[in-house]
């Protein structure tokens, strides 16, 4: 009989695999490797969605399900993507169909959503014996008369879903179920609130009163600005549109417009002797017909870019297509312009600020052969592309290329699969490679080509270190030198730009109290609290949890707290009080939520509408401003004194970075770094732009720690709501560890540190513990781990438990 084994939604990773069943004879032809499928799974066979990753014929099915339905008309993934699922899962411990998943856009996803509706032939007595949530859920299906989603049920009775409560009505048999695969793509829209006007007063309570105040100041608000603006949550704004004062209406928000609906103009490259050189090699490696890796280095503002494009040409006029990574979204709007005037409706654009019905739309582009040029942040590395020549991983050395989240997959791993799918070349750029990747450069592992010099006239910025310790400071800013702010003066005067960076956002960065030294932290997580003056809020940057600014102590009730430290709220106002006639720009994650916030953002500053842009590492990388000729680095020393094994790496990177962008037209650009230690080697390496110094000093770090490229790092994480059994469990697997290493995989040789909680140790009420391995990333090894994480599901030890594990991770807090 015709099989098809298939993944499945609902299998946790302890017993994952691709489950046999049989394909019905009106499917046949149909279920195909790469569709969806709906299928019935467990014991009580329960419909759940799963993809189909292969075909096969079985003699004896007599025990097999059959296959409900298929959901694609034609595969969404070919066999090439199915294999590079297969790798996903072998590689960062996820199930199958999550693997599979990630390379789904959200447009096209489907989920399974259970509707129900009244029994006609309920039994009279037990409905009018039902009482509370029960009740309430009955009479609302008895008012509809159809199948109702249970969401939306919950949702117009203003109740919290617990869907025991639907679960106890069909025990009941008062009320029917039923299970379908439904598409999660709908119009892009904000759901925005607005009073309703009434004649009679409406009791609210005192935070649906304080969110009315708001509406009645401004008219129309958004559900998410009412919630950040009164520290409430959306069942606040719901409770008020329960009780008639409001209601919610959906604002349409404009869809993306993909500008690239032109052939686009390519203009001659004009390349330095230098840059000739680089694409010379670059083009060897790309038409060898073998899997290849290069490593393009060069210093910022060498013209990288010009580079890529030239090869770029070259392999689509081969007749192949491209990968481009960037690592940030803040970077796509820049590449995507300068690629777009060249390459035109031959790109396609993937990254998450995309909507659900926009990702849908160029997914479907790149699957119908309609795109040659994939741009995109880290999820790009998974589009649909087929026959590809190149993939360019730009800013290599960014850790958002590496997921924090199942699948836990690094973007230059994933790309090195596709190449060596492909036979094509691997392009890692960067000013500041990886440490790992300049290693293996070095070592003849992979190619390397160079670029020292500046493209054209430009001059590497001259960099002043100020030592804010003994520093004259401005007395209407503390946190700013005399130094910087004469030198953002003169800028401002001979009409050019600056960009100053401090990686801290909010007001101030926390609040301590005089008389009994407490700080305010998140009652969810071990943080403190950061003050955020637009909402004149406390605020949790992990949870979201918030509280009203206060003088009084919730420890000792004194009227005592002290508001201290800064972030990019509060340099942002001194500035304005320091030059007041001065147009200054902030980019952080509180300002650049909205959509396409970025783009419009750096647009303004490209066009010269503002004088100084102060933001966090969002401004520190791969933007180009001509007029940009002086870059402040208000504070450096908390990310140098970090606890992570890449804190000087990262420094020096960021540092690297943000110096790089001043100078980069036709005018001499200048840095100032202020700093508490001036004499930090690292602090000096960076000052003086030399890459080469800082990987001869880290590398004998790393060799003598024993830390990357000397070895793989896995972190094997446990959380929960309590402590005591994260303790216990993170004990228990450090046991399994010792007797697995000492029978079974013996010729594991292993470093073991921990278990010890994590840097912040509860995120969301949650007590994190972390076990960090010093190891080979071997197959054997990861079965090894693979068999941790499984008996970890299923021992009762672990039940109140997460247990993950994280092969590379950008962090080991």
């Amino acid at each position: 009989m015709k099989c098809a084994g298939v993944a499945v939604a609902a299998a946790n990773y302890s017993f994952d695999a691709e489950f046999d069943y049989i394909i019905p004879v009106e499917l046949t032809g149909i279920a195909r490797p790469g569709c969806r499928v709906t299928v019935p799974f467990g014991k009580g066979n329960k419909k759940t969605l799963g993809i189909i990753y292969g075909l096969k014929e079985r003699n004896d099915c007599s025990k097999l399900k059959k296959i409900l339905s298929v959901i694609d008309e034609t595969p969404l993934l070919d066999e090439k993507m199915l294999e590079l699922a297969r790798f996903v899962k072998d590689r960062t411990f996820c199930t199958l169909y999550e693997a599979a998943k990630v390379m789904i856009p959200a447009g096209i996803e489907y989920k399974m959503v259970r509707s129900y509706i009244v029994n006609p032939g309920a039994d009279e007595d037990a409905v009018k014996k039902l009482t509370g949530p029960e009740a309430e859920f009955y009479g609302y299906l008895e008012k509809r008369g159809v199948y109702v989603k249970g969401d939306n049920v919950f949702k117009n009775l203003g109740m919290v879903p617990d869907y025991s409560v639907p679960a106890k009505l069909v025990k009941k048999e008062l009320i029917f179920e039923k299970d379908d695969a439904i598409k999660k793509l709908g119009d892009l829209t904000k759901r925005m609130m607005r009073l309703i006007p009434s004649e009679t007063e409406i009791k609210l309570t005192a935070k649906q009163k304080e969110m009315a105040d708001i509406l009645n100041d401004v008219g129309t608000a958004s559900v998410r600005e009412l919630c950040y603006f009164t520290g409430s949550t959306p069942a606040v704004a719901n409770a008020l549109v329960k009780n008639g004062a409001a209601e919610f209406f959906d604002s349409p928000v404009n869809y993306f417009q993909d500008f690239s609906d032109t052939d686009g103009e390519r203009t001659e490259i004009n390349l330095t002797p230098e840059q000739e050189k680089a694409f010379s090699e670059l083009c060897e490696a790309a038409f060898s017909g073998k899997r290849e890796t290069a490593l393009l280095y060069g210093v910022t503002g060498s013209g990288k870019t010009s580079v890529y494009m030239s090869v770029i040409d070259k392999v689509i006029d081969d007749g192949k297509n491209v990968i481009f990574l960037v690592p940030e979204i803040g970077l796509t709007p820049q590449a995507l312009g300068i690629f777009c005037r060249r390459y035109g409706r031959d790109i396609a654009v993937f990254h998450s600020a995309l909507s659900v019905r926009e990702r849908s739309e160029q997914w479907k582009k790149v699957k119908s052969g309609r795109a040659k040029i994939i741009i995109g942040t880290r999820s790009a590395i998974f589009a649909p592309i087929q026959n590809i020549g190149l993939i360019i991983i730009d800013e290599e050395q960014e850790h958002t290329y590496k997921s924090e989240k199942t699948p836990r997959y690094d973007a230059a791993d994933v790309a090195k699969f596709r190449a060596a799918q492909n036979n094509c070349l691997l392009i890692l750029a960067s000013a500041t490679p990886r440490v790992e990747t300049y290693a293996a450069a070095l070592d003849g592992k992979y190619r390397i080509s160079v670029l020292r010099n500046r493209y054209g006239n430009a001059i590497m910025p001259k960099v002043l270190t100020v030592d804010m310790r003994t520093a004259e400071k401005m007395p209407a800013c503390r946190e700013i030198s005399r130094e910087l702010y004469e030198a953002v003066n003169l800028n401002i005067e001979a009409g050019k730009q600056s960009i100053l960076l401090i990686n801290r956002r909010g007001y101030n960065t926390f609040a301590v109290c005089d008389n009994c030294n407490e700080v305010i932290t998140c009652p969810n997580c071990s943080i403190s609290m950061t003050y955020h003056i637009a909402n004149k809020r406390l605020m949790c940057h992990y949870c979201g949890y918030s509280l009203p600014v206060t003088c009084e102590c919730p420890s000792c009730h004194e009227q005592s707290v002290r508001y201290a430290g800064y972030g990019t709220q509060k340099i942002e106002d001194e500035l304005q009080s320091l030059f007041p006639d001065a147009r200054i720009l902030r980019m952080d994650a509180d300002t650049t939520t909205a959509k396409d916030s970025h783009e419009r953002l750096f647009s303004a500053f490209e066009k010269g509408e503002y004088d100084i842009l102060i933001g966090t590492q969002m401004v520190a990388k791969g933007l180009d401003f001509p007029n940009v000729t002086l870059v402040g680095v208000i504070s450096i020393d908390q990310q140098l004194y970090n606890d992570d094994f890449r804190s000087m790496e990262k420094t020096f990177s960021l540092l690297t970075q943000v110096i790089g962008r001043s100078g980069r037209g036709s005018y001499e650009g200048s840095a100032i770094i202020q700093t508490i230690t001036p004499e930090n080697e690292i602090i000096q390496i960076a000052a003086r732009q030399d890459y080469d110094e800082f990987y001869g000093t880290e590398i004998k770090i790393r060799k003598g720690m024993i830390y990357p490229p000397y070895c793989d790092l896995c972190v094997i994480g446990i959380n929960g709501s309590n402590e005591g059994a994260v303790k216990l469990s993170a004990v228990s697997l450090i046991t399994a560890l010792r007797e697995m290493t000492g029978g079974a995989y013996k010729n594991e040789k292993i470093i073991v540190l921990g278990p010890a909680p994590a840097r912040v140790a509860k995120v969301g009420g949650k007590f994190r513990y972390r076990i960090i391995i010093k190891c080979h990333n071997t197959k054997s090894f990861r079965q090894m781990i693979s068999e941790v994480l499984i008996n970890s599901e299923t021992d009762p030890k672990f039940r109140n438990v997460t247990v993950y594990a994280d092969i590379n991770p950008d962090t080991i807090l």
